[in-house]
């Protein structure tokens, strides 16, 4: 025996129907989830996430603090009331000293110091070349005093008879006074025309003194005296 169903109970006419309204239900159940989960998560954040107060920061003020005021000087104030105190204090002479060792002090005589004797100046013999101040003879220069020794010197005999002759170096001080001293010879050639060269110049009249800084000063003088036979 066949069943048949009527078209109003046949189910298979409506199946599109409800697939329909199933997607729609599932679409509007997610919808709603995603909707309920942002707000609690919203709704967790703003009551649970810390609060930040971020402040503009701000360089310290420092202020200098200013210098105390110069303290005022009070001047003395004279009064007019004299108080006459009796003096009944007595002072002790006698001083006790914290050291146990006795010190006696020593009173030495006055000395007068001696006057610090002046140094005396070594004066030294400055030569004919470079002194600023040339001696002269006879109130010319040295060419006069070459006339006067080869016109007074004397030509040793036993020099003349053994046919010596040669030159001699001499060496003398014009002092600060012109005279002619300390005669030696430097180079010489024999004794005869040595000594003969140094009574020469021994017997040479003063000079007038050579200076050094406007002052009369000591003056070594080489001279050369030539013995030459004709």
């Amino acid at each position: 025996m066949e069943i048949k169903k009527s078209p109003k109970a046949n189910l298979e006419n409506k199946k599109t129907l409800f697939r329909e309204i199933g997607l729609i239900v599932a679409l509007g159940l997610v919808l709603f989830l995603f909707e309920y989960t942002t707000h609690d998560k919203e709704a967790a954040t703003l009551v649970t996430g810390p609060v930040v107060a971020i402040e503009d920061e701000q360089a310290p003020i420092t202020q200098e603090t200013p210098p105390p005021p110069p303290e005022q000087i009070r001047e003395p104030v004279m009064t007019e009331e004299l108080q006459i105190v009796e003096n009944d204090v007595k002072v002790e002479t006698d001083f006790i000293s914290n050291d146990d060792s006795d010190q006696k002090i020593e009173i030495k005589p006055y000395v007068e110091a001696k006057p610090v004797e002046e140094e005396v100046e070594v004066e030294e013999e400055i030569p004919f070349a470079i002194i600023e101040e040339k001696p002269t003879f006879q109130g010319k220069d040295a060419n006069e005093f070459t006339k006067w020794v080869y016109n007074n010197i004397e030509y040793p005999e036993i020099a003349k008879e053994n046919g010596i002759q040669g030159r001699v170096t001499v060496q003398f001080t014009i002092d600060k006074d012109g005279t002619v001293k300390d005669v030696k010879v430097l180079r010489g050639v024999d004794s005869s025309l040595d000594n003969a060269a140094v009574r020469v110049i021994q017997k040479s009249p003063k000079w007038s003194p050579g200076k050094q800084r406007g002052k009369p000063a000591k003056v070594k003088y080489t001279f050369p005296i030539i013995f030459q036979l004709h």
